[in-house]
């Protein structure tokens, strides 16, 4: 009876120890009050950590294409696809950490909170290692069956071994911010990304311009871009006073936690996977039409990814926010989140899209003086960039289900949706009607029926859980 009592009283000193922490820390409340404003202000730093990261990669891309030439222009661009088929099972199971930082933040469970966090750095780093030789491996070979031309093939094989050389810093950078993230943390992140995005630009242009190491030297600016970032980032966990903080003693994988992290996360990385494989068979189709196709959808790609950065910032507000209130048992802000959130990426992918559109000319003139690449790039950006708030829309509903615990449902809704439609789209009305148009227009329709699915499963398991609540209040 003693020691239950102490138990608890130590659980409420802590309680009251994060209440007063909140006040005057990084962290955002976002069990209690309004919700449109605390979703905003986590939102904005979130859309200018990733606009900011998408600057410094186009930086790559821009210093490649002015001085290396269009073929290193595109050996860069055409692996964006196959790296995310790599990474992506294991950049799920951050998505898992999210979920269980926030879900046991909210609920104020110090232990597992800790336990979580420690298993989740460890976690990170193994997953790192492992992507070393992953990567280096599979680089060549998985080139050669996405059909990448003769002169790409060997400096995207290059680029590709020395950008997963950085991959244990990598993991650690997106594990270490999720935590952050999942705990209202969202300006720490931008803050570290920025001082590390600038080292990239300064080692882009010497390594490219001064000792012209072309693909080179941008994988290897990259790379030391992210050992600073990951730095940073752990520098931060182990200085902390919070409940989440890092201590390197006690770093250890918790099965449970591991077991379910991977039961949220790693639906989620496969899902990334198989997304990545229909990418892969789209940049594929892509490479049959030559490297002035592939360079002007490299530079398209690129601008569009500022837009899909910021309404991905959705996505991630709705994963925190919502595992929060699970947590807390706050089951009736659950769909205002998800509706607030749909609203805020509708219009953030509406404008962006739009504006991209209408200023695509001389932002694709940044990439490339070509006027064929250009006019390649423009096609592009008609079919995929103007309607790319639809796939906003299907992520935040997905970020949602995530929070919610939910992971295997979001999971088969999107590889059906999206990816096996994608694929059979190629292998049938592509394969009859083989022009860029027809590719490009795969997108925008998987994207609608896909998002379409993810709304009707949230309805549904947003209903079920009301029920719970109110079947628990009655009894």
């Amino acid at each position: 009876m003693k020691n239950k009592l102490r138990m608890l009283t130590a659980k409420l000193a802590m309680r009251i120890q994060m209440r007063k922490r909140r006040k005057s820390s990084y962290e955002i409340d976002m069990v209690n009050g309004p919700l449109f404003g605390k979703i905003v202000r986590f939102a904005i730093p979130l859309m200018l950590s990733g606009i900011l990261q998408l600057f410094f990669n186009a930086a790559d891309i821009v210093v490649v294409g002015r001085f290396a030439g269009p073929t290193a222009l595109a050996a860069v661009g055409s692996t964006g696809s196959l790296i995310n088929l790599i990474i992506n099972v294991f950049m799920g199971l951050s998505v898992g950490a999210n979920v269980l930082v926030a879900r046991y933040y909210g609920a104020r469970d110090v232990k597992n909170l800790s336990e979580t966090v420690h298993t989740s750095i460890l976690a990170s780093l193994i997953s790192g290692v492992a992507l070393i030789f992953i990567g280096g491996l599979l680089a060549k070979p998985m080139l050669v069956l996405m059909g990448s031309p003769a002169d790409v093939i060997d400096q995207a094989a290059l680029y590709v071994r020395i950008y997963f050389a950085g991959m244990p810093a990598m993991m650690l950078y997106n594990f270490g911010a999720a935590i952050l993230r999942s705990v209202g943390d969202t300006k720490r992140p931008l803050y570290f990304l920025a001082v590390s995005g600038v080292l990239n630009v300064v080692l882009n242009l010497i390594l490219v311009i001064v000792f012209r190491m072309g693909v080179a030297g941008v994988a290897i600016a990259t790379v030391a871009s992210q050992v600073l970032s990951a730095v940073l980032v752990l520098i931060c966990l182990v200085k902390s006073d919070a409940p989440y903080r890092v201590d390197l003693k006690k770093l250890h994988i918790y099965k449970d936690k591991l077991i379910e992290m991977v039961r949220i996360g790693l639906p989620a990385g496969m899902q990334g996977t198989v997304f990545s494989i229909s990418n892969v068979l789209i940049q594929s189709s892509i490479n049959s039409f030559g490297s002035l196709v592939m360079a002007g959808s490299t530079a398209a790609a690129n601008i569009e990814g500022f837009v899909y950065t910021g309404m991905n910032a959705f996505y991630q507000t709705a994963l925190s926010f919502t595992g929060q209130n699970m947590g807390a048992k706050k089951y009736e802000r659950v769909g205002k989140i998800m509706r607030i959130c749909v609203l805020c990426v509708a219009s953030v992918g509406g404008v962006l899209g739009t504006v991209c559109m209408i200023l695509a000319r001389p932002l694709l003139s940044i990439y490339t003086t070509d006027p064929q690449v250009i006019e390649y790039g423009v096609n592009r950006m008609l079919l995929v960039c103007l309607p790319y708030l639809i796939c906003g829309v299907m992520d935040t509903l997905v970020g949602s289900m995530r929070g919610m615990g939910y992971s295997i449902l979001p999971m088969i809704v999107s590889l059906t949706g999206a990816c096996a439609l994608r694929v059979i789209w190629i292998l049938t009305i592509f394969a009859a009607h083989h022009t860029l148009t027809v590719l490009f227009l795969s997108y925008p329709v998987s994207w609608t029926v896909t998002a379409l699915a993810h709304f009707v499963c949230f309805t549904v398991a947003y209903k079920k859980l009301r029920k719970q609540e109110a079947a628990l209040a009655d009894s």
